[in-house]
């Protein structure tokens, strides 16, 4: 036997490959849970872990049979650890996650909790685990300037993309140097409201605003692709993902939403990036391209050519949006710009959904929100979170001024 055919035998009996997900529950957690089981078997969930929905958790801890579980919101805890008592499986208080991931290792991690509370998990992640499938923006647009340092510290990990833009441009740059590309562009439905040129942005609702032309989303998505704000975030998390720079990175409208990215080449020739937009399709990827063996793609819908009727691309109008017009005139080698960003943005969008400013005040909101002086330094996990507590308290004093 060759030494090449030992030595992967030894990696198949001795290695044991587990996954931890954060947001369990969630449709990235519950995908990524039943494509483990129908193709990945050998891969052992080891941890899942969840917000609020404790019903949902209760139900896998049942079928996927983890070693341990936490949820944040304990309301329910005494109900979780009655229906789970049989099986096996231990409770993580949601406080004590950081303790346990400093005293293991995973091969993969799922991240996919929504919002800032990401972050206290990060760097922990970042250094006890091979693997990291990531969607979380948060983690990106506030960290992605210490991925280097996480890198150096643990050199066998490696970020995975999830989001369908930032997973094209994971294949579309691959074994690229920064010289061979013009240019990178990362496209956007342009929201409901990108084939009316002549809507009063004074006049939008809150209800039309989370009306996406092509999927359901959570009203914080919805509002940021109406406003073009989440393409701004995803140029932030192509710049720290792939290091590209700022200057190369562009925002293209194309309502079909089947064209994900597009490499513009120093040579005058261009790649286009398609799929239909199924996160089957990155998860099972993220899996398949990182595992020892590979498994074969079932029953999933393939792209079709042939019912491709037209694709349609055009520039940015930013009158139409002029929260990209806000983004363009960024500082954007300051990290702590970029969070500042991305903290208005989120504030000003729930402040829309609460009937408190309009539409068209959001970018005004975030402009303003832009001239608030930082204070603490963004060097690690710790003062990013305590910059982002006091800039988010300066802004509600800023509103109720």
């Amino acid at each position: 036997m060759s030494p090449l055919f030992i030595f992967y035998v030894y990696l198949v009996c001795f290695i044991k490959m587990n996954i931890n997900i954060f947001g369990s529950t969630g449709i990235i957690g519950s995908k990524s849970l039943a494509i483990v089981k129908k193709y990945y078997p050998d891969i052992k969930v080891n941890l899942l872990v969840a917000n609020t929905s404790h019903l949902k958790l209760i139900s896998q801890t049942i079928r996927y049979k983890p070693k341990f579980i936490s949820i944040k919101n304990e309301d329910n805890i005494q109900l979780i650890r009655k229906k789970i008592n049989n099986l096996g499986t231990k409770i993580i208080k949601y406080d004590q996650i950081n303790v346990y991931l400093k005293s293991t290792k995973s091969h993969y991690t799922i991240l996919s909790i929504s919002g800032y509370h990401a972050l206290y998990f990060l760097e922990n992640i970042a250094l006890n685990t091979r693997f990291l499938g990531l969607v979380n923006k948060e983690c990106v647009v506030s960290a992605g300037h210490l991925f280097k340092k996480f890198y150096k510290k643990n050199s066998n990990f490696k970020i995975y993309p999830l989001d369908s833009e930032h997973f094209s441009l994971n294949i579309n740059l691959k074994n690229l140097a920064i010289n061979d590309y013009k240019n990178i562009f990362i496209t956007a439905s342009g929201g409901p409201f990108f084939s009316n040129k002549n809507i009063n942005l004074k006049t939008i609702k809150f209800k039309d605003a989370i009306k996406h032309p092509k999927w359901k989303m959570g009203y914080k998505n919805s509002i940021d692709s109406a406003t073009l704000a989440n393409k701004c975030l995803e140029l932030i998390e192509a710049h720290y993902l792939f290091s590209i720079p700022f200057s190369k990175l562009k925002i293209l409208i194309h309502p079909e939403s089947l064209v994900h990215s597009i490499v513009e080449y120093s040579d005058l020739t261009s790649n286009l990036n398609s799929f239909y937009p199924d996160m089957f399709i990155p998860i099972f990827n993220f899996f398949d391209k990182n595992h020892i063996t590979k498994s074969e793609i079932i029953k999933v819908k393939k792209f079709n050519f042939s019912n491709v009727k037209s694709l349609n691309f055009f520039e940015v109008d930013d009158n139409q949006f002029p929260v990209y017009k806000i983004f363009k005139k960024l500082n954007k080698h300051s990290p702590a710009d970029l969070i500042k960003f991305n903290c208005a943005n989120q504030f000003a969008v729930d402040l829309f959904k609460d009937s408190k400013i309009e539409y068209d005040q959001i970018p005004f909101f975030i402009n303003k929100a832009m001239k608030i002086k930082s204070i603490y330094p963004v060097n690690n996990i710790k003062n990013i979170i305590k910059f982002q507590n006091v800039f988010n308290k300066k802004l509600i004093l800023q509103y109720e001024d």
